[in-house]
């Protein structure tokens, strides 16, 4: 279910307070906010927001003249997958030019005539949130734009053909116009608004990329077909299983959730030290999580912390919890009762039911003495790791979230112990 956004008024106060207002004319007469925040064809001589850093004075500069350019609204030399990576990696090292990258990108996606520019900057928008969230501060206002776009296609056409009759009355014919496009071209405004209201949800929680790699061409090709494609990390378990359809019908569990946990029991895992523990390399994550993202294992890996990483990070991030939050009371409440955490399982929805099973039975390996003796991860330690990742504390109150996460563990360690998971060999 969708937040209420922050209300169209308190949009404009942060705006008023927190836009660097430009100026124009002999006289620099102010420009109102409604023009501060409607598209522009030319370029800009200081930034959108106020800032005092004057690195990012002139980098805001450079970069909303990569907007343009992305947008097809300026000429340049490169592809529109470089502007993305140079836009998006500027960004990505500098933390203070992310909010001002989101407003310029509000600015030219409000009041564009030219409907193939509106789509590539939503388009932009939508990489954009792969690498990076906005500010706490940002944020509200920038999920309050994206919220007034959800539904508004046919506003949006209108509004596109009423803003094209008003500038060709004021134009004369003899001046060179922008090339009109009220045309569809690509998506409509809603799909990337959808997206982008998601990603924004996801990303302020989990945080952007992370690593010291610097963005890839290829992870901005990824960034930009998971608009469509919706990515297996962060999906729901319906959907993941939806799109596995065509290339593994037979499959009763996630391809990524056996295929992942196979690799780390392949390279290993089950005797080696700190397993689960240890976090693997980051940009070796990353890199994995874009191999299996296209049905790919790669041949090469070679530490098991990698893929037991990933895994962690595929149960952590989906859209909803292995134990569906509706359960998450009766789990907290049975924590020290084996009878009832093992009934628990037995009430949830068979996909889930399944997906949990797979990973208690996965753990059970690990929680053997034999291997214990040499991971050093007994099943407290296996339970304190994984807990985070099967059960949502919903709570924002401190004291809650402490006292309920000794009872997440506590949970967990009596599946590991006490579920029956022999069902579950072969299975896939």
């Amino acid at each position: 279910s969708l937040r209420k956004p922050i209300s169209q008024s308190s949009m404009a106060d942060w705006a008023s307070k927190n836009l660097n207002m430009h100026t124009q004319g002999i006289f620099r007469r102010r420009i109102s906010i409604s023009n501060m925040l409607s598209w522009n064809g030319g370029s800009i001589k200081k930034p959108m927001l106020i800032t005092s850093n004057r690195t990012i004075k002139k980098e805001a500069c450079e970069m909303f003249k990569l907007v343009q350019s992305y947008m097809g609204d300026r000429q340049t030399r490169m592809d529109r997958n470089h502007v993305a990576l140079v836009t998006v990696t500027k960004c990505w090292s500098m933390q203070g030019l992310r909010d001002e990258l989101y407003i310029q990108l509000i600015r030219q996606t409000t009041d564009n005539t030219c409907y193939r520019s509106l789509a590539w900057g939503w388009e932009l928008m939508a990489i954009s949130l792969a690498f990076f969230s906005p500010s706490p501060k940002f944020q509200s206002y920038l999920e309050g734009y994206i919220y007034c776009h959800l539904d508004s296609d046919e506003n949006i056409a209108q509004h596109i053909k009423e803003l094209v009759d008003l500038k060709n009355k004021k134009i004369s014919k003899s001046r060179k116009k922008r090339k009109q496009n009220t045309e569809d071209e690509g998506l409509p405004i809603s799909t990337y608004a959808k997206y982008c209201y998601r990603k924004l949800q996801k990303v302020a929680v989990t945080g952007g990329k992370k690593g010291v790699r610097k963005p890839t061409v290829e992870e901005i090709t990824h960034a930009r077909n998971a608009i469509l494609t919706p990515s297996l990390f962060g999906s729901s378990l319906e959907e993941i299983m939806l799109r596995q359809q065509d290339k593994y019908p037979g499959n009763k569990l996630p391809w990524v959730q056996t295929q992942l946990s196979q690799q780390v029991l392949a390279l290993g895992g089950e005797q080696t030290e700190g397993i689960f523990r240890i976090p693997g390399d980051i940009d070796e994550v990353n890199a994995l999580k874009l191999q299996v993202d296209q049905w790919r294992i790669p041949s090469s890996l070679s530490d098991p912390n990698i893929p037991a990483s990933l895994l962690k990070l595929w149960y952590r991030e989906l859209e909803e919890p292995v134990i569906p939050q509706q359960f998450y009371k009766e789990c907290i409440t049975n924590y020290e009762n084996p009878d009832a955490a093992v009934a628990v399982v037995q009430l949830l929805p068979e996909l889930n039911r399944l997906v949990l099973c797979y990973l208690i039975h996965f753990l059970q390996i690990f929680a053997q003495p034999s291997n214990v003796g040499r991971t050093k991860m007994d099943v407290n330690n296996l339970a304190m790791v994984m807990a985070p990742n099967c059960l949502r504390c919903q709570s924002d109150d401190p004291r809650i979230i402490f006292e309920n996460t000794r009872k997440e563990m506590s949970f967990l360690r009596m599946l590991i112990v006490h579920l029956d998971t022999s069902f579950i060999k072969g299975l896939v």
